[in-house]
């Protein structure tokens, strides 16, 4: 299903600056020198891509359409997955704050930056595995004839009129630019 296939492109560009935050705070729990710039584009990138359109195409579209197809809402794959998107907003807010007082010279936020930052990434990591391996096959399965064809539709109007025209892209060139910043330091 297109909608399937779009979700999952979106996981591996979201892989991408995983592998680069897990390296910065590798690096900042390491001692070494490294800009907490880094940890808040990676917090602006999980909150406008991976939240404000991965997962409202998810939450909003996706999962109601599986609910339609019979899936329930409580108690299985979808609950776990509601719960695991919460999860990761509050990690995702916890970075936030202790980096932008990072930001600000407080060098004791270092230590919740790192926690939040690597809670996030493994979370995430599992979330994504179960996405592409159970859920979204699920999705193929039950979601059928003109009910894909909504969807799409739906992903597209999330796509292009709710986060707006040129968003996704921003946000692309933002995971390359936090990838670039991370091999940056390292080579420093």
């Amino acid at each position: 299903m297109e909608a399937t296939r779009i979700l999952r492109d979106e996981h591996r560009v979201i892989e991408r600056v995983l592998a680069s935050l897990e390296s910065a705070a590798g690096r900042l729990n390491a001692g070494k020198p490294l800009s907490p710039g880094v940890f808040i584009m990676a917090a602006d990138f999980i909150k406008g891509f991976a939240d404000g359109c991965h997962h409202k195409k998810e939450e909003g579209v996706l999962f109601p359409a599986m609910q339609a197809a019979g899936v329930p809402s409580e108690g299985g794959p979808i609950s776990v997955m509601l719960a695991e998107h919460e999860q990761g907003r509050r990690l995702t807010a916890g970075m936030r704050a202790a980096a932008d007082r990072l930001a600000s010279g407080d060098a004791s936020a270092s230590e919740a930056v790192v926690k939040n930052a690597l809670q996030y990434v493994a979370l995430l990591r599992g979330h994504i595995a179960k996405e592409d391996t159970v859920l979204f096959p699920m999705a193929d399965r039950v979601i059928e004839g003109p009910a894909r064809a909504e969807v799409s539709a739906a992903f597209d109007h999330v796509e292009h009129e709710e986060t707006g025209e040129g968003v996704h892209e921003r946000f692309l060139a933002l995971a390359a630019t936090i990838e670039s910043e991370v091999a940056q330091e390292a080579g420093t």
